[in-house]
């Protein structure tokens, strides 16, 4: 699909300033894999397609470099960043040392209200797989993850939490049917656990649960990575 087409502009946007709205329309364009990894990112055509100038565009994609969504390329210029090995190890590895920290916070501090809403999350989790929604269910769980982070009183570390998982949001949307949509009840069971771990607050036992939740996340990607690679010849330590 052109790039025209998948960037036409929100006027909801329209009240931010200029390079607000570039880069959030690009942004969300790139966790959506509505711009694909390696996709080229021209900043005239860019400009032309948002009816905007080319400076708010080249701002934007500063921003989104700064972000490691946006890569410069010799000779090439900008391009989405590619969803590689090492992007995905590095996403899990910095997702598992902040989630260690804020899931014991948070059942440290959380009241029988907070646990309730926890509860209502995983039941809803339940009925999206129940019934087949696996998209709704990977927003759900984002939310859930979400949650236990706000709970836990640390605002820094549920702001940093929340771009770890903007980076998890377009590696589980690229490999959508061929992990995500495998894994999902493995990752629900698990859900389950965290959630009960939270309720007993047994901070220990939470904090491996949710350091083993996400490596074997971690290792759902890799086994499909290295499973490609196979496919293709290629050894497991070259690039995606």
């Amino acid at each position: 699909m052109p790039v025209e087409s998948r960037l036409l502009a929100s006027s909801a946007r329209r009240h931010v300033t200029k390079g607000q709205f570039v880069y959030g329309t690009l942004r969300d364009a790139i966790l959506r894999c509505e711009l694909r990894p390696g996709e080229r990112l021209v900043i005239d055509d860019l400009a032309r397609t948002l009816d905007i100038s080319i400076i708010p565009v080249r701002e934007a994609l500063r921003l989104l470099e700064s972000e490691g969504l946006v890569i410069s390329v010799a000779h090439v210029g900008a391009t989405v960043a590619p969803i590689s090995r090492q992007s995905i190890v590095e996403v899990f590895t910095i997702l598992e040392g902040l989630e260690t920290v804020s899931a014991r916070a948070a059942a440290a501090a959380a009241s029988d209200e907070d646990l309730a809403r926890l509860g209502v999350l995983v039941a809803a989790m339940d009925r999206a797989l129940d019934q087949d929604r696996r998209g709704e269910w990977a927003d759900l769980n984002s939310q859930f993850h979400l949650a236990i982070s706000r709970l836990s009183g640390m605002p820094m570390l549920h702001a940093m939490l929340q771009r770890a998982l903007d980076h998890w949001d377009r590696v589980r949307r690229y490999f959508f049917e061929d992990v995500l949509t495998r894994r999902a009840e493995t990752a629900q069971r698990e859900h389950h656990a965290l959630l009960h771990l939270v309720t007993l607050r047994d901070l220990d036992g939470l904090e491996q649960a949710m350091r083993m939740h996400n490596r074997g996340a971690l290792a759902a990607y890799t086994a499909h990575l290295d499973s490609e690679r196979a496919t293709r010849g290629q050894s497991p330590e070259s690039g995606a």
